[in-house]
C-alpha cells in the first residue's frame, strides 16, 4: 500500500520534508497559506553555513545537509566558502583559536594573513589583519530554491495546494479553511514563525534586517564575514571571544553582525540584524542599514552601489538546548519548526531525520 504524507507549509523546511516524502515512495500532498512562500525562506542569505555551528550533533547536521544540497538541480548552488575577516589582533587570535579545533579539518578551516585572504578573495581591499577561510560554506540562490525543490518532488503522487490555510487538526488530518479534509499516515507542520502552533511551546521569534545591491561591479568569490559573527555563533565560544574589543554601539544595541554574500547576478545581499522583543515594530532601523552598508565598505575597500531592496524578516527559533522543534500535536500529526538561523542550511538533514 501506498503511504501519503500532508505537509503544511510551502518554505523551505516544509519543502524538504515534502521532497524526502516523495524519495521514499509516499503520495504527497502539500499546503501553503499563502499564493508562494514569502517568509524567511526567501528572506535569507542563501548561506550554507557550516563554519559556525556548534561542535557534535549541530556540526553534524549541517554536514549532512551540504550533501543534500549539492544533490538539488536548478538552485545555482556554489561551493564558494567564507572568509570571517578580523581587523583587530584580537579577532584574528579568536579565528587562531578556532582553526586550531579538532573539528577544524570537517570544517575546511584555515587560517590566512592578509595577502592569504586577498589571494582567495581578491575584492576584499579594505584593511584587514588576516581572515578565516573555510571552505565547507556554499551559497544558494534563495529564490530559485523552493521552485527548484517542487520541481523536483513533481510528478504522479505530487499534490501542490497554495492559498491554503489549516483551521483544524485531528488525527492523521488537518482541515484547511475551504472545508476540505487532508489525511495521511503523518501530517507535517512545518509552519515557521506562525504563532498559533507555537503557544506554550520553548520557541522565540527573531526578527532580522538585511538589503540588497544592484549588482557590484567586482566578483566577491566567497561569502564575507565580519568579526561580530564571532559573537553569535557558538563554535567561536572559546577564550579569546572574551578578550574583543566592545561593539560599535549601533551594532550593539541592534545585535548587528555583517554577512555578505553575491547574488548569482553579481547583487550583494548584506545583514543582518537580531531582535527578540515582541511585538515587533513595524518600521525598520536606519541606523542598522547604515552600519552594515558602513561595514561592507570597510572590508571592501570603497563605495557600494546603489541599495535596490530593504526587507525585514522573522524567524522561530527554540530557546532550549535543542537544535529545533520537534512536537506530536495529535497521533500522526508532528510539528518540526524553529530551527533558527540554522533552517536554511540544515533543513534538507531535519527532513531526513523526521522520515528516518
Amino acid at each position: 500500500m501506498v503511504r501519503k504524507a500532508v505537509i503544511v507549509g510551502g518554505g523551505v523546511l516544509g519543502t524538504m520534508h515534502a521532497l524526502a516524502a516523495r524519495r521514499l515512495g509516499y503520495e504527497v500532498t502539500q499546503l501553503e497559506r499563502e499564493a508562494e512562500a514569502r517568509g524567511a525562506s526567501v528572506r535569507n542569505f542563501g548561506l550554507i553555513w557550516v563554519s559556525g555551528r556548534r561542535p557534535g550533533g549541530e556540526l553534524a547536521l549541517a554536514l549532512r545537509a551540504r550533501e543534500l544540497w549539492e544533490r538539488v538541480p536548478g538552485i545555482a548552488f556554489r561551493a564558494a566558502g567564507s572568509l570571517t575577516l578580523a581587523t583587530r589582533d584580537t579577532e584574528l587570535a579568536l579565528l587562531k583559536e578556532a582553526s586550531a579545533l579538532p573539528d577544524a579539518g570537517q570544517r575546511g578551516f584555515e587560517l590566512l594573513d592578509e595577502a592569504g585572504v586577498r589571494a582567495v578573495n581578491p575584492a576584499v581591499r579594505g584593511a584587514i589583519a588576516g581572515g578565516l577561510y573555510c571552505r565547507a560554506d556554499a551559497i544558494v540562490e534563495p529564490r530559485l530554491v523552493l521552485p527548484a525543490l517542487r520541481d523536483a518532488a513533481r510528478g504522479p503522487g505530487y499534490e501542490w495546494l497554495p492559498g491554503r490555510e489549516v483551521t483544524e487538526i485531528e488525527p492523521n488530518s488537518v482541515r484547511d479553511h475551504t472545508g476540505t479534509w487532508h489525511r495521511g499516515d503523518l501530517v507535517v507542520l512545518c509552519t515557521g514563525a506562525a504563532a498559533r502552533f507555537l503557544t506554550g511551546l520553548p520557541v522565540r521569534r527573531v526578527r532580522l534586517q538585511m538589503m540588497q545591491t544592484v549588482p557590484f561591479e567586482r566578483i566577491v568569490t566567497t561569502a564575507l564575514a565580519d568579526a561580530d559573527s564571532l559573537r553569535y555563533y557558538p563554535a567561536y565560544e572559546l577564550p579569546g571571544r572574551s578578550r574583543l574589543a566592545p561593539q560599535d554601539p549601533v551594532a550593539e544595541r541592534t545585535r548587528a553582525q555583517l554577512l555578505l554574500v553575491q547574488r548569482a547576478d553579481g547583487s550583494l545581499t548584506i545583514g543582518d540584524t537580531h531582535s527578540y522583543d515582541e511585538p515587533f515594530g513595524f518600521d525598520v532601523d536606519s541606523d542598522a542599514y547604515d552600519h552594515l552598508r558602513s561595514r561592507a565598505e570597510a572590508l571592501l575597500g570603497g563605495p557600494l552601489p546603489r541599495i535596490q531592496r530593504r526587507w525585514a524578516g522573522v524567524y522561530s527559533e527554540t530557546t532550549d538546548d535543542a537544535l529545533y522543534l520537534r512536537h506530536q500535536v495529535a497521533p500522526g500529526v508532528v510539528l518540526v519548526t524553529a530551527p533558527g538561523g540554522r533552517g536554511m542550511t540544515c533543513s534538507p538533514a531535519i527532513a531526513e531525520e523526521t522520515f528516518a
